[in-house]
């Protein structure tokens, strides 16, 4: 009798599981989280976190995979939001990666902000760039070790975060020797922008979603100077923000989603893992995995309490 009923219980779970589609849905409750070293460069160990269903034994599995934020200068790819962030991903079934890059403006008195020199904020950018390729790499050279499926790779990241895989994907800075152009399956944007929008091409346009405030004062929503630094200052330097990436991918009839929050400032570059985080799994599950070709804009209403050109559209 014990074991009819745990014969029964084994295939009530099995069904259980089978009802639960992976990426769609949570399909476990226990993750694994497993520290790698994936570039050495000068005196730089550069690690990543990787986040994987326990007990899974799944080979071909889709990978999000996420840079953090903090002007060039800070932030770490293990904050409490992001390993929260990360630990949900996997649940879901991906293989979640937060990695760590070289900070080049760590400890310097210009930081990221207006003092700085455009070619300096550039060369931030890219040598972060380059570390997510890095990652990339590694990634791709142990994808039978991890199960992965090089083809699935999405990216995210928030603020300088999201400017580093925004300008991987749409941007494309020039490849090292022991790099190679890739073409990644989807891209997540919050509060990130590119300097050069007429680099992004039917040919570089991938599935992308955007999350901005059009009252931030760091990353413009729109087409702005970057910080909103003023012209004789050397950081000046104009900023494509989400608004006018999600522009360019309408006319080139490329899918996107771009949720606007009205009044909000750069809070909404890391909001959106906690509160947007359905959002999140659907886009990749429906307009990244599943090929969607919807374009779609969602207004989210907020306080009007900025005067920045793009916040004007929240009144229309």
């Amino acid at each position: 009798m014990k074991k009819i009923l745990l014969g029964f219980s084994v295939l009530l779970f099995a069904s259980q599981l089978m009802a639960q589609e992976r990426y769609q849905n949570q399909i476990t409750d226990s993750v694994a989280v497993t520290t790698y070293t994936y570039a050495k460069k000068g005196g730089d160990k550069l690690e990543l976190d990787m986040y994987a269903p326990n007990n899974d034994n799944q080979s071909d599995r889709a990978v999000f995979l996420y840079v953090h934020g903090g002007g060039f200068s800070g932030g770490t790819k293990n904050s409490p939001e992001i390993s929260a962030f990360c630990n949900k991903i996997a649940q879901h079934g991906y293989v979640a990666v937060s990695i760590n890059y070289r900070l080049i403006r760590k400890g310097t008195q210009s930081g990221f902000g207006c003092d700085c020199p455009v070619t300096e904020k550039l060369a931030a950018i890219d040598t972060a760039v380059y570390d997510l390729r890095s990652a990339v790499n590694f990634l791709k050279d142990n994808k039978v070790r991890f199960g992965i499926d090089p083809q699935k790779i999405i990216l995210a990241g928030s603020s300088a975060g999201a400017e580093t895989v925004l300008c991987e994907v749409f941007n494309t800075p020039k490849y090292t020797i022991d790099q190679a152009p890739y073409k990644y399956a989807g891209v997540v944007g919050m509060a990130g922008g590119i300097s050069d929008v007429s680099k992004l091409t039917a040919e570089t346009a991938i599935p992308a979603l955007f999350f901005h405030g059009t009252c931030d004062q760091l990353v413009p929503y729109g087409s702005e100077p970057h910080r909103y630094c003023e012209k004789e200052s050397a950081g000046y330097m104009i900023m494509n923000g989400s608004r006018t990436i999600a522009e360019k991918l309408e006319r080139l009839r490329k899918p996107f989603c771009l949720y606007t929050f009205c009044g909000e400032d750069h809070r909404i570059a890391e909001a959106p893992m906690s509160e947007k985080f359905d959002e999140i799994m659907v886009f990749c599950y429906k307009w990244i995995l599943h090929d969607s070709n919807k374009q779609m804009y969602s207004i989210i209403p907020g306080d009007h309490d900025c005067d920045y050109p793009a916040n004007e559209e929240c009144f229309d």
